[in-house]
């Protein structure tokens, strides 16, 4: 007996219709690019030392890989998904350190053995956030209702994705944060102030088609 595909249904009626031709493009961009993350998070895990990065990885690959076919299921039939979509959560939530403490020097890697946390982190953050803007290009031209709530409802957790692995880092000093003096500060946050008042808007000049 033959078994089903449960996306034969893509092929039947006009299932197959609900994209534009510009999303189908899209579409195996980002899924594409969903298996090329998923496929580096595994690569890297061999070199991750530090059981935190660790959980991490763990963490945000099965995020990852849920959605991956939540999104190819979803593309497939142009139906809405057999399952809603998750919210990733920061299991280590603190608050961000300022300043800059002294550090040695990057440079490239001479050998696998100088593979370390610090690296494994940075390219994933990389990778992250990378995702995180395809998938809102990508959102703001699909034309299928279900493909573009898939989508964009990912992008916040991708940010908070990226967050995370930037707290880590932050935490580790791989990621460093600079602060400005206090006088530039001030002046930096005075620089826009909220519109007072309605603006005038100016008249519209179109004929009138009566």
């Amino acid at each position: 007996m033959q078994q089903q595909n449960p996306y034969n249904n893509a092929q039947q009626g006009e299932h197959y219709m609900n994209h534009g031709g510009h999303e189908v493009f899209d579409l195996h961009e980002v899924l594409a690019c969903t298996i090329n993350v998923l496929d580096q998070f595994m690569i890297f895990r061999q070199f991750v030392q530090d059981p935190e990065l660790l959980d991490i990885l763990d963490r945000q690959y099965n995020f990852t890989l849920f959605h991956y076919n939540l999104t190819a299921e979803c593309f497939a039939t142009g139906q809405k998904p057999s399952h809603e979509t998750g919210t990733y959560l920061i299991r280590n939530l603190s608050q961000p350190i300022y300043g800059i403490k002294p550090t040695q020097p990057k440079k490239p890697n001479q050998s696998l053995a100088d593979v370390k946390d610090a690296g494994i982190s940075a390219h994933m953050l990389g990778l992250v956030k990378t995702h995180a803007s395809l998938l809102t290009m990508t959102a703001v031209e699909v034309t299928n209702p279900a493909v573009r709530r898939v989508l964009a409802s990912q992008v916040q957790n991708y940010i908070e994705m990226a967050y995370e692995i930037f707290l880590y880092q932050n935490r580790n000093t791989y990621y460093q944060v600079p602060r400005l003096e206090i006088s530039d500060m001030q002046k930096m946050l005075n620089t826009f102030v909220p519109a007072q008042g309605m603006p005038q808007m100016p008249p519209n000049n179109r004929p009138s088609l009566h």
